[in-house]
């Protein structure tokens, strides 16, 4: 049983947009239009490549090479 006794919804065949907006109704109805909101945004997809971006800003660099700048910055008291 889903909260407040209802059964629970058989989605089979429902397409992913389908459930998707059945979910955020279910959502609202059952928290409110603002926490609904609240819990959506913890969870949005974001945007980007993170493999590209990850590699353009770690080109080159090491494990090693990362944490002996670390270690550096630490000795220095920059970190």
């Amino acid at each position: 049983m889903a909260p407040g006794g209802n059964k629970m919804i058989n989605t089979q065949g429902m397409s992913p947009e389908k459930i998707r907006v059945l979910g955020i109704e279910v959502l609202t109805r059952e928290l409110g239009a603002d926490v609904t909101i609240e819990f959506l945004h913890q969870y949005s997809r974001g945007h980007g490549n993170y493999t590209k971006d990850r590699e353009k800003l770690l080109k080159g660099d090491t494990v090693e090479s990362l944490s002996m700048e670390l270690f550096k910055l630490q000795e220095s008291g920059e970190i």
